[in-house]
Order: C-alpha cells, then sequence, then structure tokens
C-alpha cells in the first residue's frame, strides 16, 4: 500500500508543502516538476476527474509523483477543507480562467486570509489582465501573438510549431516555477507571501529574448529560413539521409564545421558560396544512412547528431549512460531534471487517478472530519 506520509521527498525541495487545484497542461507540468524534486503536493481534482489530458489516466505522467483528491468544490465542506490544507501549506498552484477561484471562495485573498505566507502561483495563457484575459485559448494561440510562432520553422511559406512545448511547458510551466521558487524566496525573508500571476504570453516573449536582441542588433530579419539558427546557412541545417531519416547539423564556429566538411567529404572550397554549399551536404548525407552518419560522427566535433523518434532516443548510447530516462512501474519516462549533488532527486509515486488518494491524503495532511467530507458529497473516493 502506497504510503502519503508527508517528507519523503528526496530532493533539495523535501518538506515543501504545495496544494495543486488541477487544471491541464503547464500546470500539472509545474506541479510535476515540483513533486520530482522532492516537495509535497496534494492535488485537489473534481470528482470523476474531466479535462483534456492523457488517457487512460494511469499512463498520465503529468500527474506522477502526487497523491489525488476527489472534492466538489461547489460544495462549502469541500472548499473549506482546501483552505484547511492552505493553512499548513507553502503554496498553492492553479490554473482555471482568471476569476473562477475567486468564485470559489479559493481566490488569493480567501487563501492569503488563512495563510499569509503562502505563495499563490496562477498559471494562465492570456495573464490575469489584458483584453484576452478571460477568453479562451491554448498553446499555439499564445506563441502567435508573442512574435514567437513567426520565425518557427525553415518553410518560408508557413510557419512550424513544435507541438506544445514552447508555450505550455516552455514559457508557461518552467516560468510558473520560477515564479513561485522566487516567491518563496522573499516569503522566508519578509514572512509575506504573494500571488505569481505566470502567463504562457509573458514566459514565451521572455523565451525569445535573443531573437529580440538580433533583430534589434540588425543581423537578422523576419524571414523564415534566413538567419544564422532558422536553416538560412547550410551549416545549422537538417539534411535527410539515404533511408528517409533525418540528421542535425549545427557546426557554426570555424573549426567544427572544418570537422564537418572534413568528415562529409565536402569540398571546403565550397565554403565560399553558402548555395553551393547546401546542396552538396545535401548530397553527401543523401549517400548513407543516418545509422552510418551518426557513427562517423560519434564522439567527434562536426556537431551532427542523428534526429532520433522517442523510442529509439531511449536507447542512445549517451541518453542511456547519464539516466535520462527511467523505468519507473512499468513506464518509461524522463528522470527529474535537473540534478544535485547532495540532495538527489527520484521518483515516487507513479500517475495517479481521479480520487484514488482522497481518503490517504486529506488525513496525511491533517484533516480530520474525512468521513463526514465523504458521506456529504464534498468529498469522493474512487472505486478500487
Amino acid at each position: 500500500m502506497t504510503s502519503h506520509a508527508l517528507g519523503q521527498g528526496t530532493g533539495p525541495l523535501k518538506g515543501l508543502r504545495v496544494v495543486e487545484l488541477a487544471g491541464i497542461g503547464p500546470g500539472p507540468h509545474a506541479a510535476t516538476i515540483l513533486a520530482d524534486l522532492g516537495a509535497d503536493l496534494i492535488r485537489i481534482e473534481r470528482p470523476g476527474g474531466g479535462g483534456f489530458g492523457v488517457e487512460p489516466r494511469g499512463s498520465d505522467l503529468l500527474t506522477r509523483g502526487r497523491p489525488s483528491v476527489a472534492l466538489d468544490l461547489k460544495h462549502p465542506a469541500a472548499v473549506a477543507a482546501v483552505l484547511e490544507l492552505v493553512a499548513g501549506a507553502d503554496a498553492l498552484v492553479e490554473g482555471m480562467r482568471p476569476g473562477v477561484t475567486e468564485r470559489l471562495g479559493l481566490g488569493p485573498d480567501d487563501c492569503l486570509a488563512r495563510n499569509p505566507r503562502l505563495v499563490y502561483a496562477r498559471m494562465t495563457g492570456w495573464g490575469q489582465s489584458g483584453p484576452w484575459a478571460r477568453t479562451a485559448g491554448h498553446d499555439l494561440n499564445y506563441i502567435s501573438i508573442t512574435g514567437t510562432l513567426h520565425g518557427l520553422g525553415q518553410d518560408p511559406e508557413r510557419p512550424h510549431f513544435p507541438q506544445n512545448l514552447l508555450g505550455d511547458f516552455g514559457g508557461g510551466s518552467t516560468y510558473l516555477v520560477i515564479g513561485l521558487l522566487a516567491a518563496l524566496v522573499e516569503a522566508r525573508a519578509s514572512g509575506r507571501g504573494q500571488v505569481v500571476d505566470a502567463a504562457i504570453v509573458d514566459g514565451t516573449a521572455h523565451l525569445n529574448l535573443m531573437w529580440a536582441s538580433m533583430l534589434a542588433s540588425g543581423v537578422a530579419k523576419e524571414q523564415r529560413g534566413a538567419n544564422v539558427l532558422d536553416g538560412g546557412i547550410p551549416n545549422y541545417r537538417i539534411y535527410a539521409t539515404a533511408d528517409g531519416e533525418h540528421v542535425s547539423v549545427a557546426a557554426l564556429e570555424p573549426r567544427f564545421h572544418a570537422e564537418l566538411l572534413r568528415l562529409t567529404g565536402v569540398d571546403p572550397a565550397l565554403a565560399e558560396d553558402p548555395d553551393a554549399l547546401g546542396t552538396a551536404l545535401a548530397e553527401a548525407f543523401k549517400g548513407k544512412t543516418r545509422a552510418e552518419w551518426a557513427e562517423i560522427f560519434d564522439g567527434t566535433d562536426g556537431c551532427v547528431a542523428p534526429i532520433l523518434p522517442f523510442r529509439e532516443a531511449v536507447r542512445h548510447p549517451h541518453i542511456a549512460a547519464r539516466g535520462v530516462f527511467v523505468e519507473h512501474e512499468g513506464r518509461v519516462q524522463p528522470a527529474p531534471a535537473p540534478r544535485f549533488s547532495r540532495t538527489e532527486a527520484t521518483l515516487s509515486k507513479g500517475p495517479s487517478a481521479p480520487g484514488q488518494d482522497t481518503r490517504a491524503a486529506l488525513e496525511a495532511w491533517g484533516i480530520g472530519n474525512v468521513d463526514e467530507l465523504i458521506a456529504s458529497g464534498a468529498a469522493h473516493e474512487a472505486n478500487r
């Protein structure tokens, strides 16, 4: 039987207590980062779950590392239970539309009244303010209006997007965790909590800082496939191989560029003509399979790497040697990141089904009237 006792984490956040009001995408990802690094989280979600996510829930790795408690937040007793959890927590994470938690009686004012040291971290796409704050949207929309999506891809005719990695998780959950941890550091000095407004549009724009710098300096132009880092030069590009697979080439510095040409057998004299060099490299890479090129460039400074699908990436010698992926409870998944020299983070609980831990988790967090909550319908236990 899984233990729900607090303080079992192994990472640097061991002992940190966080209440998660379950959402989708970046909110759960942020909570997973915190849980991976040793924090004690309790995930509050509606009975039966709901919302967009991986099904079956046993495969949803964004719910790993913390118990699931099913509460009907339209029930006053459930709201009171969350506020009791908040009273003993360091932080709360929520990803609902602006105004929703306020209507539930769980907004910042409600929670900070119970715990003035609380860090109340809010995850949205558009942010808590602005003309679009209360409108719907998803990753693709958020990265569209920040000037970020426009430059992605090598196709001059249309941009290409990297699934939902850039907005939801790059500009979203990552910045939520940064903000939450920064506010916790400040709270330990001041004794006062605060609200963290983490908007995907804000974080994504901040990720694009280097591009803004390049535009300001005049070394880049807003045209896809025409710049140093978007495939506009032949030594920073993706090439097809003989077997229909691909390799990435990123030989920017002169000595790495020279090694690229040496190992591909391309005439160094072509380096003076980018179009001719690109054509020659394309022809060279089509002459061997991806595996053959991977062997040729293995351990060199040619800055060429095979482009691998997930199931092959797990087995790559470097990835395997570092333990980037681990098998936990029968599922291959990314290990906690980053790494720490003293307080190593390790995986604990696997994915949780909605309400599977309601009684045990609430009791572990010191909620004393669990039987009453369940009897009243404020709390629900999943069928086992």
